[in-house]
């Protein structure tokens, strides 16, 4: 009997042969990353009385969430970090204005790759699985454990498999895919599963697309998720990892609690949005009706990437975002925010009217840089819309492709791509 992903990347770990779902297996870890909130796991590592980490060279720290500093509190936390890094010779930090997003980061400057244990201190770290590592969110305490002894302990993880097929519609996408299967299998369909994506339709997808279905999967309980080790994957990794890469593929015989199949072109005829206040609360943008938009988001950890910010600015150009909305733009890390000013994307979206943020997770976490007020409604490209989750508990998160969100700031409402790029200046047309 063969193994999944999960369980090859498991066993090699904690030094067996073979693991078997529900085994519990302590597991060697090759890269730690934490953000902002590596001074709670600092507190907790000097606690336990260690003077030193276990290996410098294997924790990432990336500031992301609060950049730069929007309050005294934050400045001081991030000083406390600041020394600490120092303090422990660690070298891989990223500080404001020489990261970014901190999953976009670390494939970005090579320190992930096939077959690694990685764990961070964000429950998104699930996205890691598009680059082949078995790639988890833990709590401040455990990785202060893992900065002490680089193991953490692990249940095995039965895995699903999630097959593709078929091409996809025009302005349909990889949120669109991942947004229709989280409605389908709901918030806990896939609760400390792994899930490999896999078929046709995913192995056509750029990396980028793939880190969306990845970085999702978390949103109906996946413990990691995988997209396949190929030709595609390896192209992106070689210039930036050293070294030989293993090409880490699940056993043919290996074994599924279940098989999803999915048509891409039948199943995703317009595009999902995941509607107020459940990621799983999923409709097709018809079925939502007249919704008027005050916010409209493009960026996150999910959809802050270079072809993210190219299909928004295709929509925008030559167009106004409507009077009404307010139009922001965070781009995933410094690297894209360089390559899309390079590129005219984000002289496009200024030219509509897009405020651009720096790099960073800023309204996705609904702590500064777009915060919303009671009543307003935000059409996002992130990825949670839980109540209170981007500022007033009272105001309403929709989640959407980034296509989908330029799309309702031109025309101050939800909107479809195809219909604002064929009427227009919409708001002209409709205020």
């Amino acid at each position: 009997m063969g193994m999944t992903l999960a369980e090859k990347i498991l066993a090699r770990a904690s030094g067996r042969e073979r693991v078997s779902p529900d085994q519990i297996v302590i597991a060697r870890v090759d890269l730690a990353m934490s953000h902002e909130n590596a001074d709670l796991v600092r507190k907790s590592f000097l606690e336990i009385g260690v003077e030193r980490v276990w290996d410098p060279s294997k924790i990432v720290i990336i500031f992301d969430h609060r950049v730069p500093a929007e309050s005294e509190k934050t400045a001081t936390t991030h000083r406390a970090v600041r020394e600490f890094v120092a303090a422990q010779g660690i070298p891989h930090f990223y500080d404001v204005g020489r990261g970014g997003v901190c999953h976009q980061v670390l494939p970005e400057e090579g320190h992930v790759r096939p077959g690694m244990v990685l764990v961070g201190t964000d429950s998104h770290t699930t996205t890691h699985g598009a680059f082949g590592a078995f790639a988890t969110g833990i709590g401040a305490t455990e990785m202060a454990g893992v900065w002490t002894e680089g193991t953490l302990w692990f249940k095995v993880p039965s895995s699903l498999r999630i097959e593709v097929e078929g091409e996809f519609p025009p302005w349909i996408s990889a949120k669109d895919l991942i947004l229709h299967i989280i409605g389908k299998l709901g918030a806990a369909g896939a609760d400390y599963r792994a899930v490999e994506f896999n078929g046709p339709a995913i192995r056509w997808m750029s990396v980028a697309s793939r880190m969306v279905l990845t970085n999702l999967a978390m949103e109906m309980g996946a413990k990691v998720a995988f997209t396949p080790v190929d030709e595609v994957l390896l192209s992106f990794l070689r210039p930036r990892v050293q070294g030989e890469l293993e090409v880490i593929a699940p056993d043919p015989d290996a074994v599924y609690e279940r098989t999803i199949g999915i048509d891409a072109g039948a199943d995703l005829k317009e595009p999902c949005i995941a509607c107020p206040h459940a990621v799983d609360n999923v409709k097709p943008l018809s079925a939502v009706g007249e919704v008027p938009i005050h916010q409209a988001v493009i960026g996150s950890c999910t959809n802050g990437r270079i072809e993210d910010l190219e299909v928004a600015a295709r929509v925008v150009a030559g167009r106004r975002v409507h009077p009404r909305t307010r139009l922001i733009v965070s781009p995933a890390s410094q690297r894209v925010y360089r390559e899309a000013l390079q590129l005219g994307y984000l002289e496009t979206l200024v030219a509509a009217g897009a405020m651009v943020n720096p790099p960073g997770c800023g309204p996705c976490v609904g702590v500064h840089q777009g915060i919303l007020a009671a009543g307003e409604n935000c059409v996002s490209s992130t990825n949670r819309n839980f109540i209170g989750r981007m500022g007033s508990k009272d105001s309403f998160v929709y989640l959407a492709s980034p296509a989908v969100v330029a799309a309702s700031a031109i025309a101050g409402r939800l909107a479809h791509p195809e219909a604002v790029v064929k009427e227009g200046r919409v708001w002209q047309a409709k205020a």
